[in-house]
């Protein structure tokens, strides 16, 4: 017999101990199993070295991390507007009904949204993006860095969330690109333009330009003054818009504002006068610029708002916006900026012709031209606008046009529309 079961034969021939008053008793203690009545203690004498048998736990995800519904619901929402742009960019007539009817509620609801903020929310978002990187990195750091298996989650979620601007892409006005292009809707005859086409359209133009001149006010040999606020000229242009809604059916009726930028003078570096950012269902104005230019942009923007995505498209129903309304300022906002267009053609092809065009322009309009090539001068050669430029070019590339060369084939629009006057 060893020690310790001597040990155990001694307690179990000794006294039980009172308990203390007031305590209560369950059963004496002599009458336990002491070597198998607890569950916690090991048989004493017994075989201590029996495998265990219980199965051990597998535990495939320690953090308990999975990719979070909603994530999976935004990618599905992205997968079907691949397939919905796929669609239009192989078929045009789907194009022009998707971007007509289910692409126009998505930028009239986004617009609406939006135009109850009397700022700008995209550049907001622009001017917080480095504070929402910031964050983002941080609690990838403190959260989401333990396994590869959080941090794959984490990504997970982040393109989720940045699948939602493609989707707004792909549904709301990346198809616009692919409609029918704008001279088959309006019925212009749209070929390669003479030098005299262009000379006898800039005539036109200026004829136009200096009959609304003479109802405004000019500053001495300066630029020439709108004379109401922005929020004016914005009722006047959707009055003007509804105008031109009603005759061309292939532009939706929308109600929006004009959103003034912020940094409108840093905008300028970049050679912007003005920007729709799809995401928000904004149009965007730089308000540095002169204020003849702005009517005009201004009915670029709302334009993109409206489905007409291409740039020379753009341009050229904002000049029948602009001489559509019944507001002499707007209407000289159009006939000069459509002018530029083309004289600046012309001067390429023939510039001894555009100085005879020049002179055929009234003294105060020639002067805001001359106070415009000044004021530019500060931006002109900006390195900014290089990066900008080569972002939109590759941009508008994308999309099946002509890039940033796509503004100025206006020209052509323009010539079509004027040739048979």
């Amino acid at each position: 017999m060893n020690d310790e079961n001597i040990r155990i034969e001694k307690e179990e021939k000794s006294p039980a101990p009172e308990p203390p008053p007031g305590s209560e008793t369950f059963g004496n203690p002599a009458d336990l199993n002491l070597s198998a009545g607890r569950s916690d203690r090991p048989r004493v004498g017994a075989d201590d070295t029996s495998p265990d048998k219980t199965p051990p736990e597998t535990v495939d995800n320690p953090s308990g991390l999975k990719l979070p519904k909603y994530s999976i619901v935004l990618f599905a929402i992205a997968g079907f507007s691949i397939l919905i742009y796929a669609a239009a960019v192989a078929f045009t007539p789907f194009a022009d009904f998707f971007s007509r009817y289910p692409g126009a509620a998505v930028r009239a609801i986004l617009a609406y949204l939006t135009s109850w903020i009397p700022f700008s929310l995209a550049e907001c978002m622009v001017l917080f993006l480095p504070v929402v990187i910031f964050f983002t990195i941080r609690a990838a750091i403190k959260k989401y860095s333990d396994t590869w298996r959080d941090t794959a989650v984490y990504v997970g979620i982040l393109l989720s969330v940045a699948s939602v601007f493609l989707s707004i892409f792909a549904l709301g006005f990346g198809p616009a690109y692919h409609t029918t292009t704008l001279d088959k809707k309006l019925g212009l005859d749209r070929r390669e333009v003479s030098v005299e086409e262009l000379y006898n359209t800039a005539l036109i133009l200026a004829g136009k330009v200096n009959e609304e001149a003479e109802h405004l006010t000019f500053r001495h040999k300066n630029f020439s003054v709108m004379p109401y606020t922005l929020e004016e000229m914005n009722k006047k242009l959707n009055a003007a818009y509804d105008g031109v809604c009603d005759e061309h059916d292939f532009i939706p009726r929308l109600y929006s504002r004009v959103k003034p930028v912020m940094l409108s003078e840093l905008m300028s570096y970049l050679h912007t006068t003005g920007v729709y950012t799809y995401f928000t269902g904004e149009a965007n104005l730089n308000v540095n610029f002169p204020d003849y230019t702005l009517p005009y942009t201004a009915a670029h923007e709302l334009a993109h708002q409206r489905g007409i995505a291409r740039e020379d498209e753009a341009n050229f129903v904002a000049f029948l916006v602009c001489i559509a309304s019944d507001d002499p300022y707007i209407r000289y906002s159009g006939y000069l900026n459509l002018y530029e267009f083309v004289s600046g053609s012309l001067n390429s092809a023939d510039p001894e012709l555009h100085a005879k065009l020049m002179r055929k322009l009234e003294p105060a309009v020639r002067h805001e031209m001359s106070a415009y090539s000044e004021f530019f001068k500060k931006y002109k050669h900006s390195k900014a606008a290089k990066v900008s430029q080569a972002i939109n070019d590759a941009y508008l590339k994308s999309q099946g046009t002509e890039g940033t060369r796509s503004y100025g084939m206006v020209t052509d629009l323009a010539v079509a529309y004027y040739r048979n006057e």
